[in-house]
């Protein structure tokens, strides 16, 4: 037998496997950690990227401050700490200042979970305003090119100076997170959130693609329009720590950072596997099944058809969607939940199913989380718990060939898996 470590919840998993399956590891290859990261952060602040300066601003009254809420990592130094050093030593004091948590359509963070993303210092000197995509006043800036509407958190964009920050990494659909991302979606309005995500289906909504993405090119059409006018962004390893940190303008940031993802979080494989045993990359990222499918996405592009994904995500939170579970429990099938979106329906939330769906008709997904079987069930997967892994796989093991071919990721939300074409 052999042993491997995956990451569930704030703990890890261990597993043990058949020496006589073909087993590859599959893992980012980031490099190491900056050695100074606060050093790097300072120096990118007294150097921003692209056709923009700190001194276009200087007379700017009110700064909004767009960044992530619960379900991303928080950055070992967290980068808004230097951010507003920063700002405070041009001259612009804590009232001046407003720091805007992007919910997208997230349940709203409340106020005693705050400090899981900020240091209390920072919630004791500053306002933090939680956007709430239903409730939040909203600035109407008419419509993008493909006819969606645009509708900011007013507040946000009634700033005279915007930042967005945030992690940039792989998106299973966006391409990337990052840039202007944290404020044109994490800002939005529930109909502009909707709006832009029901492009998900177009072939270029992908994990890795950038420049003909239509749901990232429409993002940075809504950071224009909402004049977000800097982005600060880092890139993380599996313990949070600071890789690289990238400041400027949102296009700039990203033109910089996107090869550099690219080279840390690209495995290409030749050929796909019988089975995957997949870890979004623990907390937060297994937070619930809504941010666990990111991982799905990354394992069910290299399993065959017929195969199988074990997706190892703990899950406290349960779903994440109460209109996800209302949808899918109401659904027939995965099938009928495709049919139904290929009809003309969509809805955030829903389309969770809709992620899940495309694959579990293809492959067999098995849920290993702390979520009660029962519950598992009534969202059309199959439950198991952490505790019987290595049950599950000594099941597994008289399914699939004595010398089948198996890929374990540990980070699967951040591995942008590939099979050679």
């Amino acid at each position: 037998m052999a042993s491997y470590t995956l990451p569930y919840g704030h703990e890890h998993i261990s597993i043990e496997v058949p020496a006589t399956w073909q087993v590859d590891l599959l893992e980012p290859q980031p490099g190491d950690p900056l050695p100074d990261p606060d050093r790097a952060i300072i120096e990118a602040l007294h150097s921003p990227i692209g056709v923009i300066g700190w001194e276009q601003f200087l007379e700017a009254k009110s700064v909004g401050i767009a960044f992530n809420d619960k379900t991303r990592p928080v950055p070992k130094p967290n980068p808004i700490v230097h951010l507003l050093d920063h700002l405070e030593s041009l001259g612009f004091t804590p009232d001046q200042i407003t720091l805007f948590v992007g919910s997208g359509t997230h349940v709203p963070m409340t106020p005693d979970e705050l400090p899981l993303i900020l240091d209390q210092s920072i919630i004791d000197r500053y306002r933090v305003q939680v956007h709430d995509c239903d409730n939040a006043p909203m600035a109407d800036l008419g419509q993008s090119a493909h006819g969606n509407p645009i509708l900011i958190n007013a507040d946000f964009y009634n700033c005279d100076l915007k930042f967005s920050v945030g992690n940039i990494e792989p998106h299973h659909f966006m391409g990337f997170s990052g840039g202007v991302k944290t404020a044109a979606i994490g800002l939005a309005g529930r109909a502009t959130i909707d709006a832009n995500h029901a492009g998900l289906t177009h072939p270029h909504a992908r994990t890795g693609e950038y420049n003909l993405n239509p749901l990232r090119q429409e993002i940075e059409e809504i950071g224009r329009k909402a004049d977000v006018h800097f982005s600060l962004g880092t890139v993380l390893d599996e313990d949070k720590r600071v890789l690289k940190v990238f400041f400027g303008s949102p296009l700039a940031v990203m033109d910089a950072a996107i090869p550099f993802v690219r080279q840390s979080f690209g495995v290409e494989v030749p050929a796909p596997y019988d089975l995957v045993i997949a870890s979004p990359g623990g907390a937060p990222k297994d937070i619930n099944l809504y941010q666990s499918q990111k991982g799905l996405t990354h394992a069910a592009r290299i399993t065959r058809d017929g195969g199988w994904v074990f997706l190892l995500a703990a899950c406290p939170e349960g779903s994440g969607s109460a209109s996800y579970e209302d949808y899918i429990l109401n659904a027939d099938s995965h099938s009928a939940v495709i049919d139904h979106f290929e009809s003309g329906f969509f809805q955030v939330g829903p389309h969770k199913a809709l992620q899940i769906a495309r694959e579990a008709v293809r492959i067999n997904i098995v849920l290993i989380s702390d979520i009660p079987p029962k519950t598992v069930k009534t969202w059309k997967l199959t439950p198991s718990k952490p505790e019987l892994i290595n049950d599950l796989i000594s099941w597994i093991s008289n399914q699939i060939p004595a010398d089948a071919r198996v890929a374990i990721l540990p980070a699967a939300t951040r591995t942008m898996t590939e099979v050679k074409k």
